[in-house]
């Protein structure tokens, strides 16, 4: 809604400053959350995250109530009477919501092993399938899905869709990192972040402003190039000697590339389209890049797992009784820890457990290496599609090229 209002509000060649300006609040707050909601967790109570909600809601909805009018074409659909769509509410309900716990409850399920989480699938597949044929048919849709036909719009989304899952991933992935397996506290994790937010403040109303002097496709395609190079190099950087510096930097690259892509691809969106629609698509691409977190959220959570076990795995076959290697390693730590005045038998015990810990260490480390270079694949072929985007005549609101 309140990209639908900036849409309404502002003429076709300023949605770019304007969309800018909102994008600080759609990508920045996510990054800002985690140090936030860490300092507040490890100094006061996990309760004030959702506490501090209260004045912010309060404000916002003074503010509605005093400067928020309809557009005209809304006034003259209220003034027809239209009717609201009850069977599409419903099945968007439905269908998203039985996706939205199948997403959250997964991996902690053991996926459609759970006759839960097939049950669910199920009920979001014939929803969502059935919302799609009733939409199409229907004359007063809840949801446009005809929209679908321009091809911007379509690439528009699966691009946002799929900056969602970036977003979100590496959001998840290197908090998880440092919490995990480096033992980084929620706050200390969140000031690692701090840096790449920093960044975005000052790169998206640069983007807004590049959007009236150059075609958005080509920001775009240097945006997904920035990710795919800085998810990449994340698989290269990323190990257990990582120093807080360094990840802070990792944080800044990988971030980067965001700040070229949320305003050029919103832009696109709305190529082509009459003004009446633009809540229509201000409601569906925010949906996709909320769907991609949302997915983006469970397969990466899902690849650690299941990657964790797979170099476990490999790495217990070299970690043979039989082995020198372990043997020598073994006998030298318990020696240590006998030195340390531990009794011989605990410290052999002592011994194989640390040895087991450092083995689950690295396999959880290549998992995470493992994921980061997936999501870097995502983020190249998103930069092949930039190319097939249409032309746009850039400071014209994103009217087409003709040629």
């Amino acid at each position: 809604m309140a990209q639908a209002i900036l849409a309404d509000t502002f003429p076709p060649e300023k949605r770019g400053v304007a969309f800018a300006l909102y994008g600080l609040t759609a990508i920045l707050a996510p990054t800002i959350g985690p140090t936030l909601g860490g300092w507040i967790t490890f100094n006061y109570s996990w309760r004030w995250i959702f506490f501090i909600n209260l004045p912010v809601g309060l404000a916002a909805l003074g503010l509605v109530l005093r400067l928020i009018e309809d557009p005209p074409y809304l006034a003259r659909i209220k003034a027809a009477g239209v009717k609201l769509d009850y069977v599409g509410i419903a099945l968007l309900a439905l269908g998203v919501g039985a996706l939205q716990i199948l997403l959250d409850k997964g991996q902690e399920d053991d996926w459609f092993g759970s006759h839960f989480i097939l049950t669910l699938a199920i009920v979001a597949g014939v929803c969502l399938v059935s919302l799609v044929i009733w939409e199409w048919f229907h004359k007063e849709a809840v949801i446009d899905v005809k929209l679908f036909k321009n091809f911007n719009f379509l690439s528009s989304n699966l691009m946002m869709f799929t900056l969602g899952i970036l977003l979100f991933s590496s959001l998840v992935l290197m908090p998880q990192f440092l919490q995990t397996l480096l033992g980084y506290t929620a706050e200390l994790a969140g000031f690692v972040l701090s840096g790449g937010a920093i960044i975005l403040l000052i790169a998206l109303p640069i983007v807004g402003q590049l959007t009236t002097k150059v075609q958005a496709r080509y920001i775009i395609a240097f945006g997904w190039l920035c990710l795919a190079i800085a998810m990449f190099y994340s698989t290269k950087r990323i190990d257990l000697l990582i120093s807080f510096k360094s990840a802070t930097w990792l944080r800044v690259a990988q971030v980067t590339g965001l700040g070229f892509l949320f305003v050029p691809i919103t832009l696109v969106a709305y190529v082509g389209i009459p003004a009446e629609k633009s809540n229509s698509v201000a409601g569906l691409i925010n949906f996709m890049r909320n769907m991609g977190s949302s997915v983006g959220t469970s397969v990466v959570t899902t690849l650690i797992a299941r990657r964790s076990q797979y170099h476990q795995n490999i790495l217990v076959s070299h970690t043979s009784s039989g082995n020198p290697n372990l043997q020598n390693s073994i006998n030298g730590l318990a020696a240590r820890l006998a030195h340390a005045g531990m009794s011989m038998h605990e410290a052999q015990s002592q011994a194989y457990a640390r040895i087991y810990k450092a083995v689950q260490a690295q396999a959880a480390t290549l998992a995470y290496i493992d994921t980061f270079m997936v999501l870097a694949i995502g983020a190249a072929i998103m930069f092949v599609l930039s190319f097939v985007l249409k032309k746009n005549v850039p400071g014209t609101g994103g009217e087409l090229a003709v040629g």
